[in-house]
C-alpha cells in the first residue's frame, strides 16, 4: 500500500498555511507536504507490545510536514507549535534521548540511515495539531510525517508496513519510550469513517465500519503526570519479567499474548501480585478486543460499551494506569443519556477519554461533562467530537 495523494481541491487552509509558514521561514517554497494522523484507541491498551490485539482508529487532527532539499549534509527543522529551530548533521545523529521534540526527527532519520535509505540534507518544517501529551499520539504522526518527507527527496519508497516499524524503533531508541507497534500503524494505514483491528504479531489488519449514528468523543482531562514516561517503561518490564518467568515451565510462550487466564491462575506463585495483576490486565484485554471486535460488526454498541467500561476498570484497578481525573471523566460520562461506552485511552496517567455516543447526543454530552468536570476540578477540558480519519499521505502544492 502506498501513501494517498489529496488533491488540490481538498487540501485544507491548515496545509496551504504550513507551506505559506515554510516560505516564511525558509525563503522558499516546499517540494514536497506531507501530513499523518494522531490516533485514538477504541480498546486494547498496554496490549500491543505484548503482541496482543488492538483497535484503534486515526482521527482527523494532523501533523504536516513540508520539506525542500538542500545541498549540504545539514537537516534544519523547525517546530510551529514549539516556535523553534533546531539542526542536525546527518553524518552526527547518533546519541541517546536528549528530552526534546526534535529527538523523533532525529531517531527516524538516523533509524532511515541505519537501515540504507540514503537521505539528503533538508530543510523541514513541522506543524502538529495533534495535542500533545494528550494520549493521541503526536508523536507518531510527527515521526510518520518526517519519515515520508525524508525518504520522498530520494525518491525512496518505503512500504507503509516497514514504515510504521522504523518509526517505532525509532521512538524506543531515541526518546526512550518503549511503545509498541499501534501507533504509528494507525497512522500509516488509518481509513476513513473505520477502525482497524491490528494482530500486533502479524500485523495481520481488519477494517472495522463505525456505525453513522455514533460519534467518537475525545475528552482531554488537561492533565499529564510527570511520571508517565517512567511508568510505561515499567510496565513494559513487568509484562516482560513475567514472561520469562512462566516461560520456564512454558517454553512455548513468547509474550503475554500466549497466555490464558487458566495458564496465569496456574502459574501466579511464580509472580509477585502486582505482576500478577499487569498480567492479568493484559490477557483479559486481549480477550476483551476480540469481543468487541464481534459487538461492532453486528452493531451492539451496548455490548460494545459494556467492554470500553470493563477495559478501563481494568487499566485503573489492575494495570493501575488511570488517574484521578481520567477515572472522573468515565464516571461523568456514565451518568449521560447517550453514551454507549468511555474509557481511557493512551497510555495513562492523565490524557484523554474516548466515549461512544450517540450523534444526536453530543452537544448535549459536551456541555454537560465540560460543566461538571470543571466544577469539580477547576480545569476546562477539550472535547472533541471526530470520526475515523484516512491515513498518512503526501499533499499536492
Amino acid at each position: 500500500m502506498t501513501a494517498t495523494i489529496l488533491e488540490p481541491g481538498s487540501v485544507p487552509s491548515s496545509a496551504r498555511t504550513v507551506a505559506e509558514r515554510f516560505r516564511l521561514i525558509y525563503g522558499t517554497s516546499p517540494s514536497c507536504l506531507f501530513r499523518a494522523p494522531g490516533r485514538v484507541n477504541l480498546i486494547g491498551e498496554h496490549t500491543d507490545y505484548n503482541d496482543g490485539f488492538v483497535m484503534p482508529a486515526a482521527i482527523d487532527f494532523y501533523c504536516y510536514a513540508a520539506i525542500r532539499s538542500r545541498s549540504d549534509r545539514t537537516l534544519s527543522v523547525y517546530s510551529q507549535q514549539f516556535q523553534e529551530n533546531i539542526e542536525f548533521d546527518l553524518d552526527r545523529l547518533a546519541g541517546p534521548p536528549r528530552k526534546h521534540w526534535s529527538d523523533y526527527v532525529r531517531g527516524v532519520a538516523a533509524v532511515l540511515q541505519e537501515e540504507g535509505y540514503p537521505l539528503k540534507g533538508a530543510d523541514l518544517l513541522i506543524h502538529g495539531q495533534v495535542p500533545i501529551g494528550s494520549g493521541l499520539s503526536s508523536s507518531a504522526a510527527i515521526e510518520v510525517s518526517t519519515a515520508l518527507a525524508l525518504t520522498s527527496l530520494g525518491g525512496i519508497t518505503v512500504p507503509l508496513s516497514t514504515l510504521a516499524r522504523l518509526c517505532q524503533r525509532a521512538e524506543n531508541a531515541y526518546t526512550g519510550a518503549r511503545c509498541g507497534i499501534m501507533d504509528q500503524f494507525v497512522s500509516c494505514f488509518g481509513r476513513q469513517d473505520q477502525a482497524l483491528l491490528l494482530d500486533c504479531r502479524s500485523l495481520e489488519m481488519t477494517y472495522l465500519a463505525l456505525p453513522p449514528k455514533v460519534r467518537l468523543v475525545i475528552c482531554n482531562t488537561m492533565v499529564r503526570h510527570e511520571l508517565a514516561a517512567g511508568e510505561y517503561n515499567q510496565r513494559r518490564a513487568s509484562c516482560e519479567r513475567s514472561v520469562e518467568a512462566i516461560g520456564k515451565c512454558l517454553p512455548r510462550i513468547a509474550a503475554l499474548r500466549d497466555l490464558t487466564i487458566e495458564d496465569l491462575e496456574k502459574y501466579r506463585s511464580l509472580l509477585s501480585e502486582i505482576d500478577f495483576r499487569r498480567c492479568r490486565h493484559v490477557i483479559t484485554e486481549n480477550a476483551r478486543v476480540i469481543e468487541a471486535k464481534e459487538a461492532l460488526q453486528h452493531v451492539d454498541l451496548t455490548r460494545f460499551g459494556q467492554l470500553m467500561y470493563q477495559s478501563h476498570d481494568s487499566l485503573n484497578h489492575d494495570y493501575d494506569v488511570s488517574c484521578r481525573e481520567l477515572n472522573l471523566m468515565v464516571d461523568l460520562a456514565r451518568n449521560v443519556a447517550g453514551v454507549h461506552g468511555a474509557r481511557m485511552t493512551g497510555g495513562g496517567f492523565g490524557g484523554c477519554t474516548i466515549n461512544l455516543v450517540e450523534s444526536e447526543g453530543v452537544a448535549e454530552f459536551q456541555s454537560n461533562v465540560a460543566r461538571e468536570y470543571e466544577k469539580l476540578t477547576g480545569l476546562s477540558p477539550q472535547i472533541f467530537a471526530l470520526s475515523g480519519a484516512g491515513g498518512a499521505g503526501a499533499m499536492a502544492l
